[in-house]
């Protein structure tokens, strides 16, 4: 796979003053032409965007934090699986580093001409690779400045998918990797703000523990806590085509979000001067 003049660079960053790092690996929403035309009409659609991150978070600038966003649909390549495509979750359905069915367990590819390695390690090399380089920099930036990082991995998924998990999902779910990538007791006060969110549902190390990114640059013991939200996309979406921003139930949603990074932020700060 090699990109065109008029594609999209891999990522979109801003670099902000404070010990945060807010990153958005399934945010994107491009599909090369020559890419799109092999999907099927449903996977043109890209389904399974985090969509509008950016917007949803976008009081995070004004906190201090840098940003981190993917351009490219996870359809392309998933930004936030190991680059071996190793599961994350054993014997669970799962999809991969270049995934090649939907959420809703459909073909991406019309004709069945799914990548080979070949074209799997270029779109791994192009699009992933210089993602998680900007990553890691930041992170040592971060650590090297501040004396310690606060990772913040933001997600969304549809409340009801049966492929992945029964019933729906609880509102903020939360991932540490069972307490590996964080601080406990930074965990327990994301949790606790969580909870006392009204109208939604909190949980910690649920079915969704956080995936590459948090397992990957995670290490409490070297200064640098991840942590992985993964939000209902009923609490600020329509989860169905065509899939638009609500700022009206956005803004229910917002204020425990920020509650959450500033909470990082303490901790941080806190972290720092000790």
């Amino acid at each position: 796979m090699t990109e065109t003049e008029n594609s999209p660079p891999p990522f979109l960053f801003h670099q902000g003053t404070q010990p945060l790092l807010i990153s958005m690996p399934h945010a994107g929403t491009y599909v090369p032409p020559a890419l799109a035309a092999r999907f099927t009409d449903e996977a043109r659609h890209v389904p399974d965007t985090d969509w509008h991150m950016e917007r949803l978070y976008g009081f995070a600038k004004d906190l201090g934090a840098s940003i981190l966003v993917a351009t490219h649909s996870r359809y392309v390549v998933d930004l936030n699986r190991p680059p071996d495509g190793a599961s994350l979750y054993p014997g669970q359905s799962v999809t991969g580093l270049c995934p090649i069915d939907t959420f809703a367990d459909t073909p991406i590819y019309a004709n069945g001409d799914v990548p080979d390695d070949a074209e799997v390690a270029a779109r791994r090399d192009e699009i992933w690779a210089p993602y998680h380089a900007q990553l890691s920099a930041e992170l040592g930036r971060i650590r090297a400045l501040h004396g310690v990082a606060v990772l913040w991995d933001a997600h969304s998924i549809r409340s009801v998918l049966p492929r992945f998990f029964e019933g729906k999902l609880p509102d903020l779910n939360l991932g540490t990797a069972n307490g590996e990538s964080c601080d406990p007791a930074l965990a327990q006060e994301l949790l606790s703000i969580g909870k006392q969110a009204s109208g939604y549902t909190a949980v910690l190390n649920g079915r969704f523990k956080g995936g590459h990114i948090t397992r990957q640059y995670g290490q409490p013991g070297q200064g640098v806590h991840a942590i992985q939200l993964e939000m209902t996309q009923c609490s600020y979406m329509q989860e169905a085509l065509p899939f638009d921003y609500l700022p009206e139930v956005a803004a229910g949603v917002q204020p425990h979000l920020q509650r959450m990074l500033k909470a990082a932020l303490r901790f941080a700060a806190a972290a720092s001067a000790a």
